[in-house]
């Protein structure tokens, strides 16, 4: 079962992707995981990617998908996948979907996380960030064990400077723009999930594990 998970921020992706894979049993790929990872082990790839950070820059699609790629050609991922922040734009999705056609691979089901702008503004505007490993936290929702301190790695967190409601307006209707092919595309395909987000996080777990079980169970019809 491969499976992407797409939202606004502050829709509760990752959050989500984790505790899914830890559900059903596969590995939760994370492109920001993968980047960061890359970086740090000093790859070529992180070296490439590197040079975008260094500038300033996004990394460059191709370069995201070459990383994605090879982390999906490891053992691991063969019974399926749970991707979390790729694809983020339709050209990325369509590299996705012919780099796996060609090892008579498809994506199976698309959640797309959707989440009210008051609910994101809340949970945006309480984030707190691990400056190592990058984990996410909430002052209220998820707070860390110990204050300001990572329970992964122990490192500080810290709140970014653009968690605040003008610009989390801002990126949200700048993400609802761009994303709308992208949900267009898996949607035409039929493969298209949506879910409310607002709801409690284990509500929303379980409608994604009804609706795999659904999937599931056509795929054998």
């Amino acid at each position: 079962m491969n499976i992407i998970l797409l939202g606004p921020p502050g829709a509760g992706k990752g959050t989500q992707a984790r505790v899914l894979a830890e559900n059903i049993k596969l590995p939760h790929i994370s492109t920001g995981d993968l980047l960061r990872q890359n970086v740090s082990a000093g790859s070529e790839l992180g070296r490439r990617a590197q040079e975008f950070m260094n500038k300033g820059e996004l990394v460059a699609d191709a370069l995201v998908t070459e990383m994605l790629l090879e982390r999906i050609n490891q053992d691991d991922t063969r019974p399926g996948f749970i991707l979390d922040g790729y694809p983020r734009n339709l050209a990325q999705a369509k590299a996705l979907d012919s780099a796996l056609e060609n090892k008579n691979r498809s994506i199976d089901i698309v959640f797309y996380l959707d989440a009210s702008e008051e609910v994101i503004i809340q949970r945006l505007s309480g984030r707190l960030v691990c400056s190592k490993c990058g984990a996410n936290y909430h002052i209220t929702n998820m707070p860390p064990k110990v204050k300001m301190t990572c329970d992964r790695c122990g490192g500080s967190l810290y709140h970014r400077a653009d968690d605040n409601e003008t610009t989390i307006k801002n990126r949200l209707a700048v993400y609802r723009k761009e994303s709308h092919p992208l949900i267009q595309y898996y949607e035409d395909k039929g493969k298209l999930k949506s879910i409310l987000a607002d709801k409690d996080p284990a509500v929303v777990l379980r409608e994604m594990l009804r609706l795999i079980g659904d999937t599931r169970d056509s795929a054998k019809v």
